[in-house]
């Protein structure tokens, strides 16, 4: 079964791949997955300036946990949409898997390796507008330069 890994955020762009899959590749009886990378941590979680006790350890694991739940729930009802817009061009729903990666500190790095250790042959992306119509961005950019091995979809 061919798989397919589609990058999902909060763009236009991205609902754009998934209308794509849905409309050009549903038919092909492939497996996919929505992968959405969270945004890096705020710098406030990052260090106190001191090394934190236990106590204060596991506090700031609460304050973390809270904020990554938060960005998740954020992210849901957005992820229920594009699974419901793939169902409705006939993709069963247990072909459709979803992803959140939360230690990254870079998005196409993430996305690239979801792709690789999920046995993903193509990853889609929406191409997010730039001044230039010949400027790819930085995300897409970049998975389409190290996705060798990887069909690479670009959507706009």
């Amino acid at each position: 079964m061919i798989k397919l890994l589609v990058a999902i955020d909060d763009s236009s762009s991205a609902m754009k791949a998934v209308d794509y899959v849905a409309q050009q590749l549903a038919a092909c009886g492939a497996q996919i997955g929505l992968v959405h990378v969270l945004p890096n941590l705020p710098a406030i979680f990052w260090d106190e300036g001191h090394i934190l006790s236990e106590e204060e350890k596991r506090d700031r694991q609460k304050v973390v946990d809270k904020w990554l739940a938060a960005q998740k729930a954020k992210m849901e009802p957005i992820l229920k949409k594009s699974v419901e817009t793939l169902a409705a061009k006939g993709v069963p729903t247990d072909w459709v898997q979803t992803r959140f990666v939360s230690d990254s500190t870079d998005i196409a790095d993430s996305i690239l390796e979801t792709a690789r250790d999920g046995g993903y042959q193509t990853i889609v992306v929406g191409r997010r507008e730039q001044p230039s119509k010949h400027i790819l961005g930085s995300v897409s950019g970049k998975i389409i330069n190290q996705g060798s091995g990887m069909t690479v979809i670009v959507v706009e």
